[in-house]
């Protein structure tokens, strides 16, 4: 049937039932991605099917780690340089196209991730099968970079299983379960993972016929009024959770998926102009860059043996509790120590919570619940490959402790520190090893902030940090190697933010305005509300620790909260009154003027200590400082980072606001660093170096 023709990235099979057997098996690499040779061998492919009409065609991954994980994102960013993306958006529409209307029965077999242009190949197929495991997923990720399906995802999808489901899984990027995935009806059948292909083969010869209320479901809530009466009503719940001009993609989906009428070609023609019109943005272009810069920290781990199997944890508090939950729920064997009993069982209370939460089934909670163990008495050190100290912030503490665990080690065990602030060149004086210590700065809450700040000191081995890093990777983490500062990096750039906000407060701003402009520039959550969440203890501690290092004050009325037991969120009250864990925040009065100057006050000085930060190498590069803050922070994505929104905004020109609001303000906004690195220049649209084997890695 393919004679005369030869692919590099598709395998073809014709059987003796007339079936054809398409294996998609990318050349030179460990996971599948859709490039545009890769499309057009796919084109060629069909042409040749349409014409020879077989029996049936089946097609799967030849990858063990999964179906495809997409589009390729570079060539992506080459169609937005050379302003071709619309032209190749619509060549992968007419390539899918041409596959839903192939003349014979076509089932896709799905294992292991199946997201973005993979999905949207399964949903031009006529019939879906995946492997029923826990490695199964199938989304849609795409407004995660700044845009949504393209090659007929948004097109067909709300169609196959009707829009209440299909918006969601498009709007949030979520991917879903092969049984989730069933139940909606994005797939027609489930199969264990080693009869996949004997299962998709029988579902060619029998196909499967659409359980009526799916059929129906999907035709009502397409009709022309339904979208006309659901549309807003996705449109106030999106806006609810972002904004239009931070994140546009959204807002043109449902846009996109309201205009939609019953015929794919008009369709098609919708998605196809928004996706190429959002691809040029700068948010598309940020967050693909952002994409990139996680795929750079996942890949830190990688080709490292780490050698790590038993943690041992000291300080049962939040954070250190938590550490060892998350590691044993990553399958390392966990002992947890503090004084006594009672300070540890509230800890295995939060793990039990956390393992049902992320586990579902009775036998994998407790599994993970017997990998974390109560050590009272610190027997766990001497078989511990990793130790991390997570008591509370005092260094002759800190060292008195280091002096009882030291001895124990046997070989060339792992000690690392959880501190937030204290500098490691201090913390490491009187160890016998120093180069095997170094820190380990997570962020609460542990089991949902990704980066763990991997923090160097003068005497670390590179080797001790390798497999740190590898450590990071095996739990999940985004780990990022900073060197060992007051504050390290994103304290250090975050608390002039908090500190300067909780002065505003002070000086009369009212607190829920001060988090309306932060977040109205694009940070997650207010400073205020963000302070007291942190606890203005901890504020206070970390402030004091890192205040005469960055030349700041502590704000007045802080010392007096904490006098009168407020410490926040944890006592029910702080700034802010706090019910049911939300806060209760007081009406601004309507007549209040925003001062013009409040944002700049706030944010300028993160960007201000992100170029002293990249001045004092703190980190490698600009990339790493971005990514570092962006996920230990959660500072606006869109904007890319402190040093890239200092880009695109003229580094000349937030200079000029810093010296302004020093003039006025004080000397703490004075322009910190060196202002005249080649790295605050904006080069355009480039994306982060990232190897290719971290991208294999990772993605």
């Amino acid at each position: 049937m393919f004679e005369g023709l030869r692919f590099n990235h598709w395998k073809t099979n014709l059987d003796d039932s007339g079936i054809v057997t398409l294996s998609l098996d990318c050349a030179g690499s460990n996971v599948n991605t859709f490039s545009r040779v890769v499309l057009d061998e796919l084109s060629q492919i069909i042409e040749r099917l349409a014409i020879e009409k077989p029996a049936g065609v089946l097609i799967h991954s030849a990858k063990p780690f999964g179906f495809a994980v997409g589009a390729n994102i570079r060539e992506f960013v080459t169609y937005a340089q050379q302003g071709t993306i619309l032209e190749n958006i619509e060549h992968g529409q007419r390539v899918f196209e041409s596959l839903a209307r192939l003349p014979c029965p076509t089932v896709a077999a799905v294992h292991g991730a199946c997201m973005g242009g993979g999905t949207e190949l399964i949903l031009a197929c006529r019939q879906r099968i995946a492997a029923d495991d826990d490695k199964t997923r199938i989304g849609l990720p795409e407004v995660m970079l700044g845009i949504f399906p393209g090659w007929g995802g948004s097109a067909r999808l709300p169609r196959l299983i009707g829009a209440p489901e299909a918006l969601p899984i498009m709007l949030t990027g979520k991917a879903l379960s092969a049984k989730r995935a069933l139940a909606v009806g994005l797939i027609d059948r489930v199969a264990p993972p080693g009869e996949l292909l004997a299962e998709a083969r029988a579902l060619l010869r029998r196909p499967s016929a659409r359980p009526l209320a799916q059929r129906a479901k999907a035709w009502a809530t397409n009709t022309w009024l339904a979208r006309q009466i659901i549309a807003p009503m996705v449109l106030k719940q999106t806006a609810a959770k972002v904004r239009k001009e931070h994140y546009p993609a959204p807002f043109a989906l449902i846009d996109v998926w309201k205009r939609g009428g019953p015929h794919i070609q008009q369709r098609l023609k919708l998605e196809a102009r928004a996706v190429a019109k959002l691809g040029e943005t700068s948010t598309a272009q940020n967050l693909i860059r952002i994409f990139f810069l996680q795929q750079r920290l996942k890949g830190q781990g990688s080709g490292v043996e780490h050698g790590i199997k038993h943690v041992h944890v000291v300080g049962a508090g939040v954070m250190g509790g938590d550490i060892a939950a998350w590691a044993a729920l990553k399958g390392f064997e966990v002992t947890l120590q503090d004084r006594e009993m009672k300070y540890i069982q509230p800890a295995l209370d939060r793990a039990r919570q956390l393992y049902e939460k992320k586990l579902k089934t009775a036998d994998k909670v407790e599994t993970a619940v017997r990998r974390l163990r109560a050590d009272v008495e610190g027997k766990g050190v001497a078989q511990a490959d990793l130790a991390i100290e997570a008591i509370y912030e005092n260094a002759e503490a800190k060292k008195s402790l280091y002096a009882a665990i030291e001895p124990q080690f046997q070989a060339d065990e792992l000690l690392a520190t959880n501190t937030s602030s204290i500098p490691l060149d201090e913390l490491r004086v009187g160890l016998k090893a120093p180069q095997r210590f170094l820190g380990l700065h997570f962020f609460n809450p542990v089991a949902q902030m990704p980066l763990v700040e991997v923090v160097r000191h003068d005497r670390l081995d590179p080797d001790a940090e390798k497999r740190a890093l590898a450590f990071c990777k095996a739990i999940g983490k985004l780990p990022v190697a900073v060197k060992g500062t007051p504050g390290f990096l994103v304290n250090r750039i975050l608390m002039p933010y908090l500190l300067e906000a909780m002065r505003l407060y002070s000086e009369g701003v009212p607190g829920p305005l001060l988090d309306k402009e932060a977040k109205k520039f694009g940070m997650p959550m207010g400073p205020i509300e963000l302070a007291d969440t942190v606890g203005l203890d901890v504020c206070a501690s970390v402030g004091k620790e890192l205040a005469p290092f960055l030349g700041l004050e502590l704000p007045p009325g802080l010392e007096d909260k904490l006098a009168d037991g407020k410490r926040g969120k944890k006592d029910g009250q702080g700034i802010y009154v706090w019910q049911d864990g939300k806060p209760q925040k007081p009406e601004v009065d309507p007549d209040y003027v925003v001062p013009a100057d409040l944002q700049d006050r706030m944010i300028l000085p993160m960007v201000n200590e992100a170029v002293a930060c990249l001045t004092d190498l703190v980190v490698d590069d600009a990339d790493l400082l971005d990514a570092g803050v962006i996920f230990g922070t959660g500072f606006a994505p869109f904007r890319g980072g402190p040093i890239q929104y200092l880009r695109s905004e003229g580094a000349a020109v937030v200079k000029g606001k810093l010296e302004r609001l020093a003039q006025r303000y004080g000397e703490r906004f004075a322009p910190k660093g060196d202002w005249n690195l080649p790295a605050l220049k904006d080069t355009g649209f480039s994306l982060p170096e990232v190897t290719e084997q971290a991208e294999d890695a990772t993605a």
